[in-house]
């Protein structure tokens, strides 16, 4: 049985400054022993949909070891933090708070993620879950109670009510079904839960759909986790369902991981009257996750022949995935688009250079549908407002946003050097560049393909650039390309990495990038963790080598620790629409490596 605790902790109340210069709170409990920075250690709390950090005093009492530190957040829109009640821009803004939160505990605590254990739940699981599919930390280790990766909504057809009630009312609220009874066998934490005048019964429908499209996203592609993950779940769950929870479990290559099942208990199972084999998995799941070492990231640089991802790759370049309704399905879809979607501008230009190219890519930028006999634009529009293309559009404006970022932080007066490795049309670089007419730069701006760079030359000319760049016609892949070169400040790796499988080839790049990229410089890159379409994608589109375009989407993690081996540390992520795309700003912290 759980008994009352006597406080012996008490929380410092502060804020930090979201992403978005948002102001949210959060609780730090500090360590009650003094321990060197090399061995600090803490734990991060997540609370529940419609709860607040102050109701975690008692998980921090039971969990958090003498040396030890705890942080708990208020999410956007609960207790004390600011926002309508229940509600956010979308759940990936909840994501990006958590980030800015664990990168606010680096900057003014000194936490590491690899000194960081989190505990989340429900909610906060999928929130936590998000993050590190999403952001690839090397967390110690991730406790999840309860996840909610499928919310019970009982209601038949609530999900596709809700989409169709948005259309007409965008701002709509859900009120909470569950009352305290079902959350919990005990009477006293049911009173507190139902007294608390900080926990919020509403939630925004915006936030409910976004939080299911983007936990089927992570269930889906839970292969891409592999820090040590515990699973904590009830078996009398009224409010979510166990089976995605499972699903998700079984596919994590996390080598730590554990799965546990506690029969009799409702969804707060951290809250239960009998809470005692939760609380004693969640102690030594700590306990082990601080035991083991930090893995060594260099793991991932095999990804591409051991693991989960090159077995995907492999299934799909020899059709072993696709079923043959599907390749029934994508044949059709193939003739069609090289007959009728030659009316289409976009279509005809990716069949002609390849869907991957960058004179295809500079025409999806420009999102201006164009065609033949009318029809064609109309299918132009629908082409272009595919997800992958959406995507596209979102990676350049995020691209942009980090470059600019990178630029300004170049001493004022210098002159800001910048190598782009596969600049495509140059679009996302020289109109960045022209925004800042103040500074001074010296641009090298290289592609393998004279027509991207003749378009790149093109627009240069027309913003007025061209004394301040030189085209180079060559491989990035190529190592001599790199000798003798000049020291850059910034470089640039854009839509490159994630058309090829092979990590030795992205090696030899990298070296490369390791060879002229000056001691204070940084590197942008950009990657393709997943995308719901790769079947599809393969089984209709050519790439600009005119064969099926078949891609083997990086994790995160893989693609960092690719870059690492420049001398450079990952500073920050921005993620895009589904996840589909990522941009990624790393930073040389030790000297060069030696050629």
């Amino acid at each position: 049985m759980t008994t009352n605790l006597s406080v012996t902790r008490l929380a410092e109340e502060s804020g930090f400054v979201s992403h978005d210069g948002t102001r949210l709170f959060f609780r730090h409990w500090p360590a009650l022993s003094a321990v060197p920075d090399k061995v600090k250690k803490a734990l991060v709390f997540l609370h529940r949909g419609h709860e607040h950090s102050g109701r975690v005093q008692q998980l921090v009492e039971e969990f958090t070891p003498t040396d030890t530190a705890a942080f708990a957040w208020d999410a956007r829109g609960h207790g004390y933090s600011p926002g309508e009640r229940g509600d956010a821009p979308d759940f990936m803004c909840l994501v990006r708070d958590f980030d800015a939160f664990m990168q606010h505990l680096s900057a003014q605590y000194g936490y590491g993620a690899e000194q960081i254990v989190v505990i989340a739940n429900s909610v906060g699981a999928v929130i936590a879950a998000t993050w590190v599919h999403d952001y690839a930390p090397p967390l110690r280790g991730l406790a999840m109670a309860a996840a909610a990766f499928d919310i019970n909504l009982y209601v038949p057809l609530a999900k596709p009510a809700l989409r169709l009630a948005r259309c007409f009312q965008p701002d709509l609220f859900v009120t909470s079904y569950i009352r305290p009874g079902m959350l919990t066998h005990s009477a006293q934490q049911a009173s507190s839960y139902a007294s608390d005048k900080l926990v919020t019964k509403n939630i925004s429908a915006r936030v409910l759909l976004d939080l299911a499209d983007t936990a089927q996203r992570i269930v889906a592609d839970a292969a891409a986790l592999d820090v040590p993950v515990l699973m904590l779940v009830a078996g009398k769950d009224y409010v979510v369902k166990e089976k995605p929870q499972h699903l998700f479990f079984e596919r994590i290559s996390s080598l730590h991981k554990k799965y546990v099942r506690i029969p009799d208990a409702f969804h707060a199972l951290l809250y239960e009257q009998d809470t005692r084999l939760a609380y004693q998995e969640v102690r030594e799941f700590v306990q082990q996750c601080f035991a083991l070492p930090v893995p060594d990231a260099r793991r991932y640089l095999t990804q591409d022949r051991h693991g989960q991802s090159a077995r995907a790759y492999q299934a799909l370049s020899n059709g072993q995935s696709i079923s043959a309704l599907q390749k029934l399905n994508f044949a059709v879809q193939k003739r069609m688009l090289h007959s009728l979607g030659r009316l289409s501008d976009g279509m005809r230009i990716g069949l002609e250079t390849g869907f991957d190219s960058g004179s295809s890519l500079d025409y999806v930028y420009k999102n201006q549908a164009a065609g033949r006999w009318g029809i064609g634009k109309f299918i132009d529009r629908g082409y272009l407002d595919a997800v992958g293309w959406r995507g596209i559009r979102e990676r350049r404006v995020h691209l942009q946003q980090i470059l600019s970022e990178a630029i300004q932080a170049v001493p004022a007066g210098q002159t800001v050097r910048i190598l782009d490795l596969a600049t495509g049309g140059g679009r996302y670089v020289l109109e960045t560049v022209k925004r800042f007419g103040e500074r001074r730069f010296a641009l090298c701006l290289r592609d393998y393909a004279e027509a991207n760079l003749q378009a790149a030359q093109g627009l240069a000319t027309e913003l007025g650039l061209t004394d301040s760049v030189r085209f180079e016609q060559c491989d990035a892949f190529d190592a001599a390309s790199y000798q003798g070169d000049a020291q850059y400040d910034i470089v640039i790796v854009s839509g490159l990495f994630e058309l090829f499988a092979d990590n030795a080839l992205i090696l030899s790049a990298v070296k490369g990038i390791a060879r002229v990229l000056a001691e204070q410089g940084c590197v942008i890159y950009t990657g393709q963790p997943w995308h719901p379409q790769l079947a599809m994608i393969a089984g209709t589109l050519n790439n600009h080598q005119g064969q099926p375009w078949v891609m083997r989407p990086r994790s995160q993690a893989e693609l960092d620790a690719l870059l690492a081996e420049t001398g450079c540390r990952k500073v920050c992520s921005l993620i895009g629409l589904q996840g589909i795309f990522s941009v990624s700003l790393a930073r040389r912290l030790v000297s060069r490596p030696a050629a």
